[in-house]
């Protein structure tokens, strides 16, 4: 189940179908790092480097240079880490847009979904703005702990990211309170499918894609947990 879905996801991502949608997060994403950089040198020489130089008088000029190449560092380096995250609550306002492409392609004879309202997208994406800062805080600070920290990103994105993508899809066919029910029964499943988006995520670049990855994987995993739930018995009684 969740090897079919993740290769008919990857299978997805630069199809014509998704393709303006990738367009659209990856130019948005690069405008909003863009504009990240900037915000934050000049907050760094507005703030930071007058406080370096009333701290130390007469800081040789070769000082001022060598600190604004550690702190150019040090933002690419903090950008860097933000990647992820700005990805995650830019493409989250394209997920219907993925949810949409892939149901009508691969489920052209399936009821389509209900886009969620503007509102709620936005809401959603910043949740998912918010889980990945979180799994990545948590992560980041269990890599102090040694043999464990690998796991702990893994762990961590798997449990928060599968949940809160699967939910996604389940809720364009189910209320929440379904889609979470629906969630909590095939927990297990629906955390295997959450590490394969972390491994997707730990990779550089391709980590840009996550959020369509994710949501078209989900996609057919709710379709495939769906149709599973059709085939039981008690479920064709009621």
């Amino acid at each position: 189940m969740i090897p079919s879905a993740a290769r008919a996801a990857a299978s997805r991502l630069f199809s014509p179908e998704l393709r303006s949608v990738f367009l659209k997060t990856l130019g948005l994403t690069l405008l909003a790092l863009v504009a990240l950089w900037f915000s934050l040198t000049s907050v760094v020489e507005w703030l930071a480097l007058p406080w370096v130089e009333t701290l130390i008088p007469g800081m040789p000029s070769w000082a001022g240079w060598l600190g604004g190449i550690i702190a150019a560092i040090a933002l690419a380096f903090g950008l860097a880490l933000l990647i992820a995250p700005v990805t995650a609550i830019i493409a989250g306002l394209f997920l219907d847009d993925v949810a949409e492409a892939v149901e009508r392609t691969d489920y052209p004879r399936d009821p389509p979904g209900r886009a969620m309202p503007a509102l709620r997208s936005l809401v959603l994406s910043i949740k998912f703005f918010g889980v990945v800062i979180l799994g990545n805080i948590i992560a980041l600070l269990l890599l102090l702990v040694p043999g464990i920290n690998i796991a702990a990103f893994f762990i961590v994105n798997g449990y928060l990211l599968g949940r809160e993508f699967f939910e996604f899809a389940a809720m364009r066919f189910r209320p929440e309170a379904d889609a979470r029910d629906l969630r909590r029964k095939y927990a297990g499943t629906v955390f295997l499918a959450g590490l394969v988006i972390a491994a997707f995520l730990a990779v550089p670049l391709l980590n840009l894609l996550t959020p369509l990855f994710a949501a078209a994987m989900m996609v057919h995993l709710h379709k495939a947990i769906s149709a599973r739930e059709a085939a039981r018995p008690e479920y064709r009684r009621s």
